[in-house]
This record gives C-alpha cells, sequence and structure tokens, in this order.
C-alpha cells in the first residue's frame, strides 16, 4: 500500500512538471502564449494541439497527457481567436485584445504558423510533427497541410468552411486541401459530416481517414474527453490512425 501512495505521489508530479507555459512571438509580434507537454526525448514524434472558436488551450489539459503515454510530444498552443475553457484563459487572444489586433478565425492563422516554425526551431530532431485542429482551427490545420511540405500528418477535428463571413471564399479549405500529400485523419459529430466531406473528398492523399460514432458525438476535440459516452470510441479511431504513421 505504502509503494503505491508513492508511485501515485510521483505519478502526479510528473504530470505537473509535463507541463510548462512557454510563450514565443508570432510574426506579426504579438506574443503567443502554449503549453508544453514533454515527456519523451525531442526526437519523439510531437502534435501541436489547436484549439476551437472561443477557448483555450486548456481543451488539452486532459487529453495531452494521454498522448504523451501513447509516445508522443505536445504543444498546446493559444491561438488569438479564443476565449476559456477548463478554468485556463486564453493569454494570446489578452494580449491582442489590449493591443487593437483582430482576433477572428482567419487572423489566428498567424499564431499556428508561428507554433510550427517554433517547433521546427525547438524540435528539429523530431522525427515527425503532426498537427491537431479542433472546429475552426481544425480547418486551418488542413489548410496549412495543403500549403506546406513540412508536416507528416493532420488531426482534424469537426473542420468546415467556416469562413465565408470573414470574407474568404465558400472553398477556402478546400482550395489547399486539394494539394495535401499526407496522412488525414477528420472525426465528427454525426450530424457533421456534411459540414466536411467535400474537404475531404478533395484531399488527394491516400493516406486519409475519417471517423463518425453511432451515436451523437461531440463537437471538435472535446469529444475526447471522459465525462462524454463516446470518448472511447474516438480514442480508438485516433488512436489506430496514429499507428498507420
Amino acid at each position: 500500500m505504502r509503494n503505491l501512495v508513492l508511485f501515485l505521489v510521483l505519478f502526479s508530479s510528473f504530470r505537473l512538471i509535463a507541463q510548462e507555459k512557454i510563450t514565443f512571438n508570432a510574426t506579426d509580434g504579438l506574443e503567443v502564449t502554449a503549453d508544453l507537454y514533454i515527456t519523451h526525448p525531442n526526437s519523439s514524434p510531437l502534435i501541436i494541439l489547436f484549439h476551437q472558436a472561443g477557448w483555450s488551450r486548456g481543451e488539452y489539459l486532459e487529453i495531452a497527457p494521454k498522448l504523451n503515454e501513447l509516445g508522443y510530444n505536445c504543444i498546446a498552443v493559444d491561438q488569438r481567436s479564443g476565449g476559456e475553457i477548463n478554468g485556463v484563459l486564453n493569454e494570446t487572444n489578452q494580449r491582442a485584445l489590449e493591443q487593437e489586433k483582430g482576433t477572428s478565425y482567419v487572423d489566428a492563422l498567424v499564431d499556428m504558423i508561428s507554433a510550427i516554425d517554433y517547433v521546427k526551431s525547438n524540435y528539429k530532431d523530431a522525427q515527425k510533427i503532426i498537427l491537431w485542429g479542433s472546429s475552426y482551427s481544425s480547418s486551418l490545420a488542413l489548410k496549412i497541410a495543403g500549403e506546406r511540405t513540412d508536416i507528416d500528418a493532420v488531426i482534424s477535428f469537426a473542420p468546415g468552411e467556416y469562413f465565408k463571413s470573414l470574407g474568404e471564399p465558400s472553398d477556402y479549405i478546400q482550395q489547399s486541401a486539394q494539394n495535401i500529400l499526407v496522412p488525414v485523419f477528420i472525426t465528427s459529430m454525426k450530424t457533421e459530416k456534411k459540414n466536411w466531406w467535400s474537404i475531404y473528398e478533395a484531399i488527394p492523399s491516400i493516406g486519409k481517414d475519417y471517423f463518425l460514432p453511432d451515436t451523437e458525438g461531440q463537437h471538435g476535440s472535446r469529444a475526447l474527453w471522459e465525462k462524454f459516452p463516446e470518448h472511447e470510441n474516438y480514442w480508438k479511431a485516433v488512436t489506430a490512425f496514429l499507428k498507420t504513421i
């Protein structure tokens, strides 16, 4: 019993040490906040986690440690288009508002690209760089993957063409998706398939796959939170995809 208690204390301490808050500058000078979950050698594959609308890096408090357990290092990023979730305030969004910078979905693209550049500079030995997005950021992750050649895979939770009201064309994401040549995994609520199916069909990559739950499901990466009944099925699908890459 004593040894078990000691193990649990050490395990809890490890989880706390594994998360480190950092900042880096976006290309327009805005300071971006992110949480590092680095529990493996720097040569291990690394997943960059982007949150959904109105939220923060707190979306991944429960998810990132589980990805660590699967062998991946992670960085969870606050994009300037966001807010608060799970008690974690989006610090990048706060700075953007203070500096009167745009905070729309499209404005967040610079933060995502800058996060990739940060990883490329600081984790040069990483075997693979995987983009992981939730809702609007999952769409932008697909866009980025279609425009860069240094991304190894994309996991996209509930993408869609969310940008027409911001002045972008109705096929803003699909235009870039047709150039994606790396493995892609898309998932969402069952009823959201119509939002991303044309994007999925446009992706020429032979390594693409998707998952839809039998039940209604959840919007975005929160589908993996333990409080939702479908989380195990989502995790099985994500894990199966990760094994292929």
